[in-house]
C-alpha cells in the first residue's frame, strides 16, 4: 500500500490507527532470505518493484511473485519464459503471460490510464522490444497508442499516422540496424523521444550497437537513448514523462 491509501484507510475506518502504524514501523524491505523486496520503492518513487524473471531459479521466482502480489494486489515480472508461466501459474491461476513481449502480470482490472504515450516500432522484428515497451508503461497507468511497422524505408507510414504521434506527451521509437526512426521522429514532435536500439538486423548491426550509435549520436533533439532491446526501461521512463505532462 502507498502511504496515501493507508491514510485513507484510517480516515473510513477501514483500518486502525494501531494497523496503521505497524504498517510504518515495517522495514523497508521484506526479507525472504534469497532476496530483499523493496516494498516501499512505490512510496518513494511512485511505482512499485518489478521482477526480472530471466535466471532466476523455479523455487525463488514463484515465492516472489506471491508476496508481491500479497502486499500490491498486482505484480510484473519481464524476461519470463513459458515454463516460469507455468509455474507460477500453479500458485497464482490468475497470472497473465504475454509470449510476445514475455511479460508475466496480474493486473488490477479497475486501473485508470491517463495521458498519452505513443510506441513506435520500425519493423514487426522490433514488436517484441516495443510491446515491453508498451506493456510497462500501461502497467504504471498510461495510455499507450501503438504504431508498428513504420520505419523509415516505407517513410510514408510513419507520416500517415502523425497525427497520434504528435499528440502524445513522449514517443517510444523501437528500431534496430541502423535505428534512423528516432532521429525521424525526434524531426518531427515537440515532445521528449526516447529511443530503443534492437539487436534485430544482419551482421554488420552488430547485435544492436549500430542502431545504438545512431540514436546515440543522432542529430535532432530532445532524443535519450537507453540500452539495447531494454523496452522496460523506456516504458518506465516514458511512463514518468507522461505523469509529469499530466499534472
Amino acid at each position: 500500500m502507498e502511504t496515501r491509501e493507508v491514510l485513507e484507510k484510517v480516515r473510513s475506518g477501514e483500518i486502525s490507527i494501531q494497523e496503521a502504524e505497524r504498517y510504518f514501523k515495517k522495514q523497508p524491505y521484506e526479507e525472504m532470505g534469497f532476496a530483499k523486496l523493496d516494498v516501499h520503492r512505490e512510496v518513494r518513487t511512485g511505482f512499485p518493484e518489478v521482477i526480472y524473471c530471466s535466471g532466476k531459479t523455479d523455487d525463488y521466482l514463484v515465492s516472489i511473485y506471491q508476496k508481491m502480489f500479497e502486499m500490491h494486489g498486482e505484480v510484473f515480472g519481464t524476461r519470463a519464459s513459458e515454463h516460469q508461466y507455468e509455474i507460477v501459474k500453479e500458485a497464482l491461476p490468475q497470472i497473465d503471460y504475454d509470449k510476445v513481449s514475455h511479460i508475466l502480470k496480474i493486473e488490477k482490472a479497475d486501473k485508470v490510464r491517463i495521458g498519452s504515450i505513443a510506441v513506435c516500432s520500425a519493423g514487426t522484428a522490433d514488436i517484441p522490444v516495443a510491446e515491453e515497451a508498451a506493456q510497462t508503461a500501461e502497467y504504471f497507468g498510461a495510455h499507450v497508442e501503438r504504431v508498428y511497422d513504420v520505419g523509415v524505408c516505407g517513410i510514408h507510414r510513419l507520416l500517415s499516422e502523425m497525427d497520434v504521434v504528435q499528440e502524445a506527451n513522449c514517443v517510444v521509437a523501437v528500431a534496430g540496424m541502423e535505428g534512423a526512426l528516432a532521429s525521424v521522429i525526434g524531426g518531427l514532435v515537440s515532445n521528449p523521444v526516447i529511443a530503443v536500439p534492437t539487436s534485430v538486423g544482419y551482421g554488420a548491426s552488430m547485435n544492436g550497437i549500430s542502431a545504438l550509435l545512431t540514436m546515440i549520436n543522432s542529430c535532432a533533439n530532445g532524443i535519450a537513448t537507453v540500452n539495447i532491446d531494454n523496452g522496460y526501461g523506456a516504458g518506465y521512463l516514458a511512463a514518468q514523462i507522461n505523469r509529469l505532462a499530466v499534472k
